[in-house]
């Protein structure tokens, strides 16, 4: 009898990856690796910016932000990933099921909007730098970041409603995780409905983000040409470079899960994209923005113990 056919059940089964028994234990603990990885660099860059109230400014709250989405996209999908990596049952509850899929949409969505967010501080602060003061204060900042974590909220929970009303004919996720698409289709109901929000959520967001980044980058880089500073063109350069490497990277590992999906004879690469989408930004973002920001950087290294010799 086929598997994915059974009666269903609270308890699900996830297909998971196909690896050679001689790779699990390895891969696990690469996975491991980096999640570890992703924990210290993520906490201490929160860490420092809590202790330190000179870093309790608009950018550094945006920082925030970032690391504890990061932190909570990560804590969703890695520690459950590698249990699977190891396991031969690979069994999970279906509401444990449905949590994983929420917080991993929340994690994705709510990233768009922060780096959306984080786009236009930096407009402020580079094209209107005598307002940036009066226009970038932390209430407006705490506002944004609220709004940001909202609109994520109430999206994915219309999103996930919609699935979870849905009648179960399966009981195997046809995925190494649990998210949107592989919970609808263990249903054998019609799911228009579904795929049309599913789109429509996608494409606002996607459409959104991407508006949102080309025009703000696009202003900048045109105030740049008028004003022709050099000053003015090396901060554009240190502070945007990093914010719109971690923007592409994050949208083309997007774009191949959402476009992957479609097709099914690739699942095992659709599945290391979404890993990809998850894990690479959280491990870029506070060793880019350390490397990028002289102020945070010095105040990471005085945390561990290490004299800092300010630049002249």
């Amino acid at each position: 009898m086929d598997s994915n056919n059974t009666t269903p059940s609270d308890i699900l089964q996830i297909q998971g990856f196909s690896i050679s028994p001689q790779f699990t234990y390895p891969l696990a603990f690469l996975l491991l690796f980096v999640y570890i990885l992703i924990l210290l660099s993520n906490i201490g860059v929160i860490a420092v910016i809590a202790a330190e109230k000179s870093l309790h400014q608009p950018m550094y709250i945006l920082f925030c932000n970032l690391s504890v989405n990061d932190l909570m996209g990560n804590t969703v999908l890695l520690p459950r990933l590698m249990v699977d990596i190891v396991s031969t049952e690979r069994l999970i509850t279906y509401n444990q099921c449905v949590a994983q899929a929420f917080y991993s949409h929340t994690f994705g969505s709510a990233s768009h909007l922060i780096l959306i967010i984080m786009a236009f501080d930096r407009y402020v602060a580079i094209c209107h730098p005598l307002r940036y003061g009066s226009v970038m204060t932390t209430r407006t900042v705490v506002w944004l970041s609220t709004s940001a974590w909202g609109v994520s909220v109430l999206l994915v929970s219309i999103l996930i409603g919609l699935t979870v009303r849905l009648a179960r004919c399966r009981s195997v996720v046809q995925n190494a995780y649990c998210d949107n698409a592989s919970l609808f289709k263990l249903s054998c109901d019609d799911v228009s409905l579904n795929n049309i929000y599913g789109l429509f959520f996608t494409v606002v967001l996607f459409t959104s983000s991407m508006f949102c980044i080309t025009l703000t980058y696009f202003r900048i880089a045109l105030v740049c040409w008028i004003r022709k500073s050099k000053e003015l063109n090396n901060k554009a350069l240190q502070t945007c470079t990093s914010h719109l490497v971690l923007y592409l990277i994050m949208l083309l590992t997007g774009f191949m899960t959402i476009i992957l999906h479609r097709f099914p004879d690739y699942p095992d690469l659709r599945k290391i994209a979404y890993i990809l989408f998850h894990v690479i930004p959280a491990n870029l973002n506070p060793i880019i923005y350390a490397m990028q920001t002289r102020f945070l950087r010095e105040k990471i290294l005085q945390v561990f113990g290490r004299k800092v010799t300010p630049s002249s």
